[in-house]
């Protein structure tokens, strides 16, 4: 895991400073070791900064070279030892034992069509130097980050946006349709940042620059296609893949520790750990001041289950206060969620972690979320308010009253269309559309009539309404959020964060199961998969992973909010609402 970047140009130009910026910016998030690379040419130059993880040897230093080829990876192929076998059956001879030169050699074997064979997350950029081209890439879900700059001939690209900023490779202009999008949804919904010239590449997608041109193309996108077959045989599919993801997110040269909820997801690679033979993991979670979100005695529980020796951070209001400057100067994009990742990746850095896994990914491929049930109600009953007459204007009416954000982003919903897709973002909303572009327009110095309409968020249509809620949370809330989130809020303490239920495999072999044996309420698939979670775990209601904001708000911290809350017209809004203003109010140093 670690962090990259590079700098582009069509005509040979000195990148030297700017370059050393990006890695300057990036470096917590590969504290090892650090590289740089130019081109003889002068027409490219690439940075590294090192979390050795495979070969931890000087060996696996990055920028690597290999004949006319130059990589920088961030991320970890999990099938690179058999991808070498492969290679080396060829006649291919490696120097080193990373899966960084297994990559590379690969891509000069194959070119593109080597990522359908990756099994990992990965951002990567391969320079070709008799081309003079270069080839970026990510993986299917987009569990790693990549954002590009493209000005005039030249292409910068970083792990973060903030490093292009630092460097001076991106305006300060905000986009105030993104801006809108974030205030609508709480994330920035790539392939768009919060900046007019920066973009994000999109998860699934690569990229080959040339001659001051880009050119990008998919080469994946999930989708379901269910076969009919019993109960029993479900439950053994799903069983067989989570055992083989989780068996394949072990390939690790340092320990591997464990994130540990009371929830269903977070146990069950516990226990599936425990069945494996890797015992005596590390594990790590936080209990929290408030007993309706407090998930830590379950987590201890459990962690004696399947003989874990588990260390466990108790945290009130002040406690995370104290934290939250620090959380602050790591925000890459805002967001209305990642301290909780922060502060739980941080305590697992302080005890010697370099690598955890989470069960990020299990309530959207197994229908953990209320929306699974709530959205396509919701969409049923809009489609039929929608034929009465006046539902235009009701709606109107609705977003514009001083109504609770529920009912008002309904009016919305009304007035916007009754589809499922805009049924999904109502439910998962912050603000409605009028109120989003206020501020927006507030924010950016633009009139509202100015703002442009933001790219649709659109996924592949599907015979069950609950699959395509499926993909809503795992191609918007997830990608767009959870994962950012997780990936910059890790790597802020050069920790590497990974997620065996967000694996290309298992997707694929999960999206033959029907909806009806998928997704049954209370994540009952993955119980029967796995019965070794204990029933405190299983019977217990869904709470999540959350921090009781409001009521910290509401005391020790709610000086800190003032100002964000007087751009509020409502002073009653809650406080998601509150977040989401206060972190805008920060990334534009407002």
């Amino acid at each position: 895991m670690c962090g990259i970047a590079g700098i582009l140009n069509r005509e040979p130009a000195p990148c030297a400073l700017a370059l050393e910026k990006l890695q300057s910016a990036l470096r917590h998030r590969g504290p090892d070791d650090t590289g740089l690379w130019f081109s003889p040419g002068g027409r490219a130059g690439l940075a590294h900064t090192r979390l050795a993880v495979l070969d931890l040897s000087p060996a696996g230093h990055q920028p690597m070279v290999e004949d006319r080829h130059v990589i920088v990876f961030n991320g970890e192929i999990y099938n690179f030892r058999a991808l070498r076998a492969e290679l080396e059956a060829g006649g291919v001879v490696f120097r080193t034992r990373s899966d960084t030169e297994v990559l590379l050699r690969l891509y000069q074997r194959e070119g593109p069509a080597m990522l359908g064979r990756l099994r990992g997350m990965f951002a990567l950029a391969i320079w070709d130097e008799r081309e003079q081209s270069a080839f970026l890439a990510r993986d299917a879900f987009g569990i790693k980050p990549l954002y590009y700059s493209l000005r005039g001939d030249r292409l910068a690209f970083a792990s973060e946006v903030r490093a292009l900023r630092c460097a001076g490779l991106a305006s300060d202009t905000p986009d105030a349709s993104a801006i809108q999008r974030f205030l609508e949804s709480g994330s920035v919904a790539e392939p768009a940042t919060l900046l007019r010239d920066v973009r994000c590449l999109p998860a699934g997608h690569h990229l080959l620059w040339k001659d001051g041109t880009v050119q990008e193309q998919a080469w994946w996108r999930p989708g379901f296609a269910p076969q009919v077959m019993s109960s029993q045989e479900a439950v053994e599919r799903t069983r067989a893949a989570l055992e083989d993801s989780l068996q394949s997110h072990f390939v690790s040269d340092v320990p591997v520790g464990l994130f540990l909820s009371g929830g269903i997801d977070s146990t069950l690679l516990a226990a599936l750990a425990r069945a494996q033979g890797h015992g005596g993991l590390e594990s790590f979670s936080i209990g929290v001041d408030a007993a309706r979100l407090d998930e830590s005695d379950a987590a201890v529980r459990t962690a004696a289950q399947f003989g874990l020796r588990h260390h466990l951070l108790r945290l009130d209001a002040a406690g995370m206060a104290a934290r939250f400057p620090d959380f602050l100067t790591h925000m890459d994009q805002p967001t209305v969620d990642g301290f909780n990742t922060f502060v739980v990746a941080g305590f697992a850095r302080q005890h010697g972690m370099k690598v955890v896994l989470s069960g990020l990914g299990g309530d959207e491929l197994f229908g953990g979320y209320p929306s699974f049930r709530a959205v396509p109600r919701l969409a049923r009953l809009a489609a039929l308010a929608r034929l009465l007459p006046g539902s235009h204007a009701a709606g109107r009416l609705l977003e514009g009253a001083p109504l609770p954000p529920r009912l008002r982003r309904i009016g919305d919903l009304l007035r916007r269309g009754s589809g499922l897709v805009e049924s999904w973002r109502v439910y998962r909303g912050i603000f409605p559309r009028a109120e989003a572009r206020r501020l927006a327009a507030r924010f950016t110095g633009c009139t509202e009539s100015a703002i442009e309409p933001a790219e649709g968020l659109s996924v592949p249509a599907a015979e069950d309404a609950r699959d395509q809620v499926s993909l809503l949370e795992a191609t918007g809330y997830m990608r767009h959020q959870l994962l950012k989130d997780s990936d910059v809020m890790s790597m802020a303490h050069g920790l590497e964060l990974r997620v065996p239920l967000v694996d290309r495999v298992l997707f694929d072999r999960i999206a033959v199961i029907p909806a009806d044996l998928r997704l049954r309420p209370g994540k009952r698939l993955l119980l029967d998969a796995v019965p070794e979670i204990p029933d405190w775990v299983a019977n217990a209601p869904k709470r999540g992973f959350l921090f009781p904001y409001q009521e910290w708000l509401a005391a020790d911290w709610g000086g800190a909010f003032a100002e964000a809350r007087a751009e509020l017209a409502d002073p009653r809004a809650p406080w998601y609402q509150l977040w989401c203003v206060f972190m805008l109010r920060q990334w534009l140093g407002a």
